[in-house]
């Protein structure tokens, strides 16, 4: 794949993490699946100085998570998104797309074992950074500090 916007090395990902201050997690769970990466990761990063924006896409009744009001629609967050941190089956990502591309995050980070290459391919060529099948979490705490 030759698209620039597809980040795949270390110094690509450690230089997009030091741009990133706001990440809005698509997926996320709330506190009580503190167990499972969709809650812990994003509090890993908020725990790092990030700005967490929750976009949950099951738990209705929940309208915060870590301390910050949910939102129920990408679109509708208001200002600029650095980061959107997927949550999401793979199968599950073209439900997003539409949504991605009229948001246009800066970058969208797909978690471990998430990737679709021809979805990825459409948000580079829209000119968005797109990191596929890593853990933001590992990254970050293999890169932040290593620069």
């Amino acid at each position: 794949m030759s698209n620039p916007n597809i980040l795949t090395t270390d110094d690509q990902i450690r230089e997009l993490l030091n741009e990133t201050r706001r990440i809005a997690v698509l997926g996320i769970k709330p506190e009580s699946h503190s167990t499972q990466p969709a809650f812990y990761v994003p509090k890993y990063m908020s725990d790092a100085g990030y700005e967490i924006i929750p976009v949950p896409v099951y738990y209705p009744e929940v309208t915060e998570i870590l301390g910050q009001p949910v939102y129920r629609d990408l679109t509708k967050i208001p200002g600029e998104i650095d980061l959107l941190n997927i949550f999401r089956k793979s199968s599950d990502l073209s439900k997003h797309t539409f949504d991605i591309l009229a948001k246009k995050p800066k970058a969208v980070w797909f978690q471990l074992g998430i990737s679709d290459d021809e979805i990825a391919e459409r948000l580079a060529d829209a000119g968005i950074k797109v990191v596929q099948d890593l853990c933001l979490m590992v990254e970050h705490r293999a890169l932040a500090n290593a620069g």
